[in-house]
């Protein structure tokens, strides 16, 4: 269908009323298309680890109530605007949830569909692209629709790691990592950060230094992509884990630092500061998000050795046909992940599946 065309009135939706409530599964109207507009057949939504988190408002996000949730999903094109010249209807797609102000191009502001808004700026942005893919059908902007090619149904729930992998995937397109490059991942036992690994190793990196104290996560990544993986255990001791860091593939050359608001500063700065001089760092995980010690890192270091250190939150426009790319070439596996679906109805116990089995590896998915 085309222009303002609807088949349905009404779809249903998972919708978040209030923090600290449950997800009450319910009719609400359907979207309707605008100028610069999408609007998709939502086919599978993944459930983020920490979505009970957020919905609890333990995590404090900036999210304007009642919501939908649901950040990113694998559709099917159901409506298109008149700027869409190479979309069709039908046409598999994956969702990017990043939204960003389209009157400011050096300094957009940005918010993540059902999810929390980058300042007040996002917030006005979400008060008008405020819903996710936890529905039969969802609406956004056209730039934010990505063709993923010819795809089987029962691919769809798999496809949604892409979601995850597009957060370390815009740290390292930031960081301009080269091929052949040796690169640290902060954070690399979790589950963002085991898909940082998988990504640095696509993009052509020499070897992945993966920090951890969980040493049977650690074994399962040199299992799984080999000898360019190597493992440190970490002990605790700042310098020592530092030391033990920098020894275990000569010099690194990039740092990407993921971990999660929980993680102490000292476990990040040690990783932080085992890169080489003139070397690069990516910060893009929670130090200090909810209250703890914030990442000090001394300015003398920093100066001397030309360190130079980006701040990233989510990546590039441009980053999700990059990694579309990286997948259709091989280099990059979906095969590796263990999928669980639930449908709408049991989105509450999607998000607690999701929070119960968060590890690397593994995604929930919600199927509409």
């Amino acid at each position: 269908m085309m222009g303002g065309e609807t088949e349905n009135l009404t779809m249903k939706a998972a919708v978040l009323r209030a923090f600290g409530s449950s997800l009450a599964i319910e009719t609400v109207p359907d979207p309707v298309i605008g100028t610069g507009e999408v609007i998709v057949d939502v086919v599978a939504s993944g459930v983020l680890a920490y979505a009970g988190e957020v919905f609890s408002g333990e995590r404090k996000y900036l999210l304007d109530l009642p919501v939908v949730p649901g950040t990113g999903a694998i559709a099917r094109v159901r409506q298109t605007g008149p700027d869409a010249t190479q979309l069709a209807v039908g046409d598999w797609v994956y969702c990017d949830p990043t939204v960003r102000s389209r009157d400011n191009a050096l300094s957009p502001d940005i918010t993540l569909l059902g999810l929390s808004a980058g300042g007040a700026g996002g917030m006005r942005l979400q008060r008008y692209f405020r819903d996710g893919a936890w529905a039969e059908r969802m609406r956004l902007p056209t730039e934010n629709v990505t063709r993923l090619g010819a795809l089987e149904a029962e691919a769809a729930p798999m496809w949604c790691a892409l979601g995850p992998m597009l957060v370390p995937y815009g740290g390292f397109m930031v960081a301009n990592l080269q091929a052949g490059e040796t690169v640290l991942v902060s954070g690399a036992t979790g589950s963002f950060g085991s898909k940082a690994v998988a990504v640095a190793l696509a993009m052509g990196a020499a070897c992945v230094v993966a920090p951890g104290r969980n040493q049977a996560v650690l074994a399962d990544l040199v299992r799984r992509f080999g000898a360019r993986v190597r493992p440190v255990v970490l002990e605790g001791d700042e310098e020592g884990d530092r030391a033990r860091m920098q020894a275990a593939a000569g010099p690194i050359d990039c740092v990407l630092d993921i971990l999660p608001p929980s993680a102490p500063a000292s476990v990040v700065r040690a990783a932080v500061m085992a890169v080489r001089p003139y070397g690069r760092v990516v910060l893009m995980g929670g130090v200090g998000m909810l209250g703890g010690e914030d990442l000090a890192l001394p300015y003398p270091w920093i100066m001397r050795n030309c360190i130079s250190i980006h701040g990233k939150w989510m990546y590039p426009r441009d980053a999700p046909g990059r990694l579309v790319a990286l997948v259709r070439s091989g280099l990059l596996r979906l095969e590796e992940y263990s999928v669980t679906t639930f449908g709408l109805d049991a989105a509450n116990q999607a998000v607690a599946h999701a929070a119960a089995h968060g590890g690397p590896f593994r995604i929930t998915v919600i199927t509409p």
